[in-house]
């Protein structure tokens, strides 16, 4: 367990980021008055989700194992934090759609059948709870797989 004690902190980290950054994008009301706008804005987060890798692999590297680190071990510590968040994700989405913007599926199946983008019956499937628990953790997979083999290869250092 000590050997994960990093990737387990940065997963939390990145979970507790990701909901900051929807409390903003409520506070900022793209999960209401501004909803139109929510599809573009919140790929940003792509931004701060490679952040916090960079941060953790240069850590990584930098604390245990003394700025040496190859691109295998950057890629398998970035596994493990994507690991953390995957797990991490059902309940993030719960804490998300419950305490931090419990009106957000709601406005989503409005917003999609008013501009035609989805029938009543799709839109409620699609913006539901368990359609979203599914996709943060596929999502968190991919995403998390992807992103520490490209951050692992710009933050390795072989001395």
């Amino acid at each position: 367990m000590n050997n994960y004690k990093l990737e387990i902190r940065w997963g939390f980290i990145f979970s507790v980021a990701m909901l900051l950054w929807l409390l903003v994008e409520r506070l900022v009301g793209l999960h209401s008055t501004y909803i139109e706008y929510h599809m573009v804005w919140t790929n940003l987060f792509a931004v701060v989700a490679i952040a916090v890798y960079v941060f953790a692999l240069r850590q990584k590297r930098d604390k245990e194992l003394n700025g040496n680190m190859t691109w295998k071990q950057g890629f398998m510590s970035g596994v493990g934090i994507t690991v953390v968040v995957a797990i991490l994700s059902p309940l993030t989405q719960w804490l998300a759609h419950t305490v931090v913007s419990p009106h957000f599926f709601t406005n989503m199946v409005e917003f999609a059948v008013r501009s035609g983008n989805m029938t009543e019956a799709q839109a409620l499937d699609y913006f539901s709870l368990q359609s979203y628990m599914m996709q943060a953790v596929i999502g968190a997979v991919a995403m998390g797989v992807i992103t520490s083999a490209v951050v692992a290869f710009f933050v390795r250092n072989q001395k």
